[in-house]
């Protein structure tokens, strides 16, 4: 078992729990900053929002051995990669909302290089005596431990940059990740200069994009029409930006052009990692059968179409 100490300080008001991993810091850091990581191990839950970015948010939903539902939310405070990141812990609803009857920690996640890989120290810091005895009798501590130990099979048997994987994560939602080799201003830049996106975001081969219309702030509409090689089949779709957090966040929604719906919510993240930048896109469909009808169209496929494309013609990336 990775951990080494559990610590609680009445007086200071702390739980500290310390652990070591035969990893690179880097590789630990990873696993915490990664959606699909982490919901391997924090609980696990389901992550909705994973933000790894000061200001940003994560909301997730964990399941119960009777099936009930239990949400919480970190509001990222500050990120000093891979050395430091910094967030306020709270309950939440499933729609992410604080529940305010419950407590609220500072929990700082203290990653350092040991000789022997690395460390990770988790501090967590309460308001009051009776909010961290509360945690403690709802079985944080065990919690912790627990987490701890299923992180050694999560660092040993992931395998990140395998190209666009599709995660379903409800009925509604489904979660796009694919590790681009390049920097986040990079990738954010190629999703927003309109020459840039015109050579790339193109699907399968065959297609060319004459219209491309980006959204530079928010309230702004955007379109983005593609056109076969021989000019016999064109399609488009638009939205608005109603979201925006340059370089690592943004939400938008879409809907084809020239038909009356169905109507998405797409949220893009984009995280540094070992690597390069880990994008990711949950999108948001009115219910399963869209879902269900808009994946099988090979959606997955022709992103990683666009995604090598942009690695190779506009990163430069072998």
């Amino acid at each position: 078992m990775p951990v080494t100490s559990l610590t609680r300080d009445a007086e200071a008001l702390t739980l500290t729990v310390v652990a070591d991993f035969a990893v690179s810091r880097q590789r630990l850091w990873d696993a915490y900053v990664d959606a699909r990581q982490i919901e391997k191990f924090w609980g696990p839950p389901t992550f909705t929002r994973h933000d790894a970015f000061a200001g940003g948010r994560s909301h997730y939903a964990m399941t119960g051995p009777e099936g009930d539902q239990h949400g919480g939310y970190w509001v990222w405070e500050s990120v000093d990669a891979p050395r430091q990141f910094v967030v306020t812990d709270g309950f939440a609803d499933l729609e992410g909302n604080p529940v305010e009857s419950m407590p609220v920690m500072r929990a700082e996640f203290a990653f350092d290089e040991t000789p022997t890989g690395s460390r990770l120290t988790v501090t967590s810091t309460f308001a009051s005596a009776e909010q961290l005895e509360q945690v403690v009798a709802m079985g944080m501590e065990g919690g912790l431990q627990e987490s701890m130990s299923q992180i050694d099979a999560v660092l040993a048997s992931f395998a990140a940059g395998a190209g666009t994987e599709k995660q379903i994560l409800s009925d509604t939602q489904v979660r796009i990740t694919r590790v681009i080799h390049g920097s986040v201003a990079q990738v954010w830049r190629a999703h927003h200069d309109p020459d840039l996106m015109k050579r790339w975001l193109l699907g399968p081969d065959g297609w060319t994009m004459p219209v491309c219309v980006v959204a530079e702030k928010v309230g702004d509409t955007y379109i983005q029409e593609w056109e076969s090689d021989d000019g016999s089949q064109r399609f488009g779709f638009t939205g608005t930006l109603i979201e925006s957090a340059s370089p690592h966040r943004e939400v938008t929604t879409e809907q084809m052009i020239g038909t009356d719906g169905p109507q998405t919510r797409n949220e893009l993240t984009l995280t540094p990692s070992q690597g390069g930048t880990l994008l990711s896109l949950v999108v948001t469909y009115p219910d399963a059968a869209t879902r269900d009808m808009i994946l099988a169209t090979g959606m997955t496929d022709g992103m990683e179409a666009s995604y090598a494309r942009l690695e190779s013609e506009v990163l430069g990336a072998s």
